[in-house]
């Protein structure tokens, strides 16, 4: 999907998800500012292909503080790849959870174009990522010293133990505890789960 499909969604899931004295103050990431983020996404310049893997397994002692909240663990797979055609470097993005009282894995998954998008409020960079299919979406930001990544969503749909049809699909909505996430990077590897290709997980497991 080009930038030029792409940026709306990931604009409209930015104004969509932020109170209404926040959504004037969304713009598109100049070139500087886009490649600076994604350096930062991928801890040096990504190269023609590059993941990061974020996770977090909440402890008792967090969720006993959080008694709202719905999931237990989460992890996140951010990865990028040049595009044959316009030579851009386009990032997408895989979601994979487990809810607290609900057994099953969950996954998500979807675009993210070539570009970041800047929230000017405190100057926060944010990755709008989005769903096919008017399936929601998450937002992702980094930490200042960028080992964790903060995850923000309203809604997004997801599917149990990646079977992507009707009966399985399911949404992950925001809550008094679910609406940000923040996850820890981590090696590769801990977000092989979340790669069904054989070649792209070959691949991950290099990186």
């Amino acid at each position: 999907m080009k930038l030029a499909l792409i940026l709306p969604l990931v604009l409209a899931a930015l104004t969509g998800a932020a109170p209404a004295d926040e959504a004037d103050k969304v713009r598109e990431t100049t070139k500087a500012e886009a490649e600076a983020f994604t350096a930062r996404v991928y801890a040096g310049a990504p190269g023609d292909k590059a993941y990061a893997c974020f996770v977090r397994r909440y402890d008792s002692e967090h969720l006993a503080r959080h008694p709202k909240q719905k999931v237990a663990s989460m992890k996140l797979l951010i990865s990028a790849e040049t595009d044959n055609e316009d030579k851009q470097l386009h990032n997408s993005f895989r979601l994979g959870f487990r809810y607290r009282h609900r057994s099953g894995d969950f996954d998500s998954s979807g675009s993210c174009g070539s570009h970041a998008v800047l929230l000017s409020q405190g100057d926060e960079v944010r990755m709008g990522c989005g769903v096919d299919c008017e399936g929601g979406g998450i937002e992702v930001a980094l930490s200042k010293d960028n080992k964790s990544a903060i995850i923000r969503l309203e809604q997004v749909r997801v599917w149990q133990n990646s079977k992507p049809d009707d009966e399985a699909e399911h949404a992950l909505v925001a809550g008094a505890d679910d609406k940000i996430f923040r996850l820890d990077r981590t090696d590769n590897s801990e977000c092989a789960s979340l790669v069904t290709d054989r070649k792209e997980l070959a691949a991950l497991r290099h990186k």
